[in-house]
C-alpha cells in the first residue's frame, strides 16, 4: 500500500510510515545480536572480535550504497509529490544504472583491498585468520545488498513501508536459522555465519526486486521512457551522490575508530563488538524515524505544503527525544545483564568494558535522535551537502578526540567514548543554528512566509 504523506493529520502519517521501517530494522538488529551471540558463545573471544571487526567495515562499505539509495529515494518521493510520473520514471532508470555500476566497483574494489584492510584496521594476529575468511565470503553479498536497498527505497518513496519490512523480516529469521546449522550444526566457523548472512540477502533482495517489477506501475516502461539524459544523471547524482557522501563519511569515521580500539587489543574488542550491537538496536528506531521523517518532508516539499514541513519538524523532535530519553534510561540501567548475554562466564573484562561504553553512549541517546531527524530533514530540502557538513561535525570530533584522549594515560580507552556524544551534540548545534537563521520566518525554499 503507497502512502500519501501530504494529507491528514502530520503525526499520524509519519508515525504509520515509520512504525513497518522502525520493526524491519528492529529485526535485523536481532538477526545482528543472534549473529554475535552465535558467535560469541560458540567460537570463542577472538572469532567474536573478527565477525566485529568485519560487520563495521561492512557498515561503511553497504552504507556507500545505502547512501545512493536514500538519495534516489529523496529524488522519487519529491517527484511522486509533485505528480511528475515522466520525471519520475527517467530518474528510476538513471538511479538504478548509476548505482549498478557503482556497487559492481565497489564490489570488485573489496576483494582487491582484502589483505591492505589488516593494516589499515590493525588487525591483531590472532584475529586476522577468522577475520579474512569471514570477508572473503561476507564481500559477495554486496550485491544483494544493493537489491534490496534501491527496491526498498523506490518503494518507501512511493509510501510504502510494509513491503519493505515483509522482506527484511523473512532474511532475518533465514539468517538466524541459518546461523544456528551452519555455525553450530555443520562446525563451519565464521565463514559459516557468512554464508548464512549472504543466502538470506539474496533472497530478500531478489524477491523485493521480484514484487517491485511485478506491482509498481512505475517500473513499467515503454522504449522512449527508458532514455537517460544527461541532466536527469547530473540531477540524481547531486541527491545520491551527496547523501552517499554523508554515510560514508558517518561509517569511515566508524572504521577509523575501530582501528583505535583494535590497538588495545581482542578484549576492548569483543566488547565493542558486543556493545555496538546493543547500541545500534537502542537507537535505531530514531535512525528509521528520521528516514521516514525525510520522506514526509520531501513529499510535501514536492507538494508545496511548507506548513506541514514545519509542523512535521516540531513533533519529531519531541517524539525522538522523548523516546530516547527512556531508552536511555533502560540501557543504562541494564547494560551489565545486556553485555553478559554475550560472552561465558570468562569474559569478565570483556563485560566489564562493554559496560562502561553502554552507559557513557547511552545516557547522550537523544544527541543521535536529533541528529538524524537533522540528516533527514536537508536531505530531504534539496541540502545533502548540509546533512555531510553535520556528518564531518560529528564525526571529526568524535576521531579526533578518540585519538587525543585515549592517548592519555589517565583516560585510556575510556576516551573513545566520551568522544561520541560530544560529536553528536556538536553537530545537533550546527544544524539547528542553521535551520533557525536559515528558515525563522519563512518557507522552507528559503521565500517568506
Amino acid at each position: 500500500m503507497n502512502r500519501d504523506m501530504t494529507q491528514g493529520n502530520v503525526m499520524k502519517s509519519m508515525l504509520y510510515f515509520a512504525i513497518p521501517m522502525i520493526l524491519g530494522n528492529l529485526l535485523q538488529q536481532c538477526y545482528n545480536i543472534a549473529d554475535t551471540l552465535i558467535v560469541g558463545k560458540y567460537l570463542g573471544q577472538n572469532a567474536l572480535a573478527a565477525v566485529g571487526s568485519s560487520f563495521t567495515l561492512m557498515t561503511f562499505l553497504t552504507s556507500i550504497l545505502l547512501g545512493l539509495c536514500m538519495g534516489s529515494g529523496t529524488f522519487f518521493s519529491i517527484r511522486f509529490g509533485e505528480r511528475q510520473e515522466g520525471r519520475l520514471k527517467e530518474g528510476i532508470c538513471a538511479s538504478f544504472v548509476l548505482i549498478l555500476a557503482l556497487t559492481v566497483l565497489l564490489n570488485l574494489a573489496a576483494y582487491l583491498f582484502l589483505d591492505p584492510i589488516r593494516a589499515f584496521l590493525k588487525v591483531p594476529e590472532e584475529v586476522w585468520g577468522d577475520m579474512r575468511s569471514y570477508l572473503a565470503v561476507i564481500f559477495g553479498g554486496i550485491f544483494a545488498t544493493f537489491l534490496y536497498n534501491y527496491f526498498a527505497s523506490l518503494l518507501r518513496a512511493l509510501g510504502n513501508s510494509v513491503v519493505p519490512l515483509a522482506f527484511l523480516a523473512v532474511s532475518a529469521v533465514l539468517n538466524i536459522l541459518l546461523d544456528l546449522w551452519f555455525v553450530v550444526g555443520l562446525g563451519f566457523g565464521v565463514a559459516g555465519a557468512a554464508w548464512a548472512t549472504v543466502t538470506a540477502q539474496y533472497v530478500s533482495g531478489i524477491g523485493i526486486a521480484l514484487y517491485a517489477f511485478a506491482r509498481v506501475p512505475y517500473l513499467k516502461m515503454k522504449r522512449e521512457e527508458r532514455r537517460i539524459r544527461a541532466g536527469c544523471m547530473k540531477e540524481i547524482a547531486g541527491f545520491s551522490v551527496l547523501t552517499c557522501i554523508q554515510q560514508s563519511v558517518m561509517n569511515l569515521g566508524i572504521l577509523m575508530v575501530q582501528g583505535l580500539v583494535n590497538s588495545f587489543g581482542s578484549v576492548v574488542m569483543a566488547a565493542f563488538a558486543a556493545a555496538v550491537k546493543i547500541d545500534a538496536f537502542a537507537y535505531m528506531p530514531v535512525q528509521d524515524f528520521g528516514n521516514a521523517f525525510s520522506t514526509f518532508v520531501a513529499q510535501n516539499y514536492g507538494a508545496g505544503k511548507k506548513e506541514r514541513v514545519r509542523e512535521g519538524f516540531r513533533g519529531a523532535v519531541a517524539a525522538s527525544v522523548g523516546f530516547c530519553l527512556v531508552v536511555s534510561v533502560f540501557v543504562f540501567a541494564f547494560a551489565r545483564p545486556l553485555m553478559a548475554m554475550f560472552v561465558d562466564e570468562e569474559g569478565a573484562g570483556v563485560v566489564a568494558e562493554g559496560v562502561r561504553y553502554l552507559r557513557i553512549e547511552g545516557t547522550f541517546y537523544a544527541g543521535i535522535g536529533c541528529l538524524f531527524l537533522l540528516y533527514g530533514l536537508y536531505r530531504a530540502l534539496g541540502k545533502p551537502e548540509m546533512s555531510v557538513v553535520l556528518t564531518v561535525i560529528s564525526l571529526g570530533t568524535r576521531v579526533l578526540l578518540a585519538h587525543l584522549l585515549s592517548g592519555v594515560p589517565a583516560i585510556g580507552v575510556t576516551g573513545i567514548w566520551w568522544a561520541v556524544p560530544i560529536g553528536w551534540f556538536l553537530a545537533d548545534a550546527a544544524g539547528f543554528l542553521y535551520y533557525f537563521a536559515r528558515y525563522k520566518g519563512q518557507n522552507p525554499d528559503g521565500a517568506k512566509s
